[in-house]
């Protein structure tokens, strides 16, 4: 179990402000360094925990920022036993980790973004946000394969990796609508078929 104490939330605000400020995309592409931290390094949290915050963070509607909400939510609950008790930490570790991802980065966007709106017509402008499209879309394929990887078993987990292709081969060269695929996703889960 972990040390339940100030400084645990301590460390939890100070991890995810760094993510924070990582996350360019969005914090879904930070995903592989929040693993090797939260479960590699602290072992705050188990893979299967990892990857379940993961799943409910995007099945839930709302921003993908919730991810990060319910690692907070995992710490706190691992943190304790007794129903309640998992309750009340898992919230207190929701906020903290939540508060810690969103301050820096709102605060850093704010001042950027009015910066950027000034000066947008810039060369210097225009070559950072084309030079960004490579950063992220790497950092999302990172996490794409992070998520993928705890499922290695071929003969068992062939249908997912061969959903995951499909999925990703539809994106690049369609335009059909993501929630399109999520919702395939969600009825071939549901039926059990991955």
């Amino acid at each position: 179990m972990i040390s339940l104490g100030f400084s645990l939330w301590w460390d939890v605000f100070l991890t995810f402000i760094g993510m924070s400020l990582l996350a360019i995309g969005g914090a879904i592409t930070v995903i592989p360094d929040m693993h090797r931290h939260l479960v590699l390094q602290q072992a705050w949290m188990t893979d299967s925990q990892f990857t379940a915050s993961i799943a409910i963070a995007q099945s839930a509607p709302g921003p993908n920022i919730l991810v990060v909400g319910m690692m907070g939510w995992h710490i706190g609950i691992n943190a304790t036993q007794g129903l309640w008790q998992q309750y009340a930490w898992g919230t207190v570790g929701f906020c903290v980790a939540m508060l810690g991802v969103m301050l820096p980065s709102s605060l850093l966007t704010y001042g950027a973004a009015r910066w950027v709106q000034k000066h947008r017509d810039t060369l210097s402008v225009i070559s950072f946000k084309q030079g960004l499209a490579p950063i992220v879309v790497s950092s999302i394929l990172a996490t794409s394969w992070i998520i993928t990887v705890a499922h290695d078993d071929w003969s068992r987990d062939w249908t997912i990796w061969l959903s995951t292709g499909l999925t990703v081969l539809l994106i690049w060269k369609t335009n059909i609508h993501i929630l399109w695929l999520l919702g395939a996703g969600a009825v071939l889960g549901a039926l059990g078929l991955i």
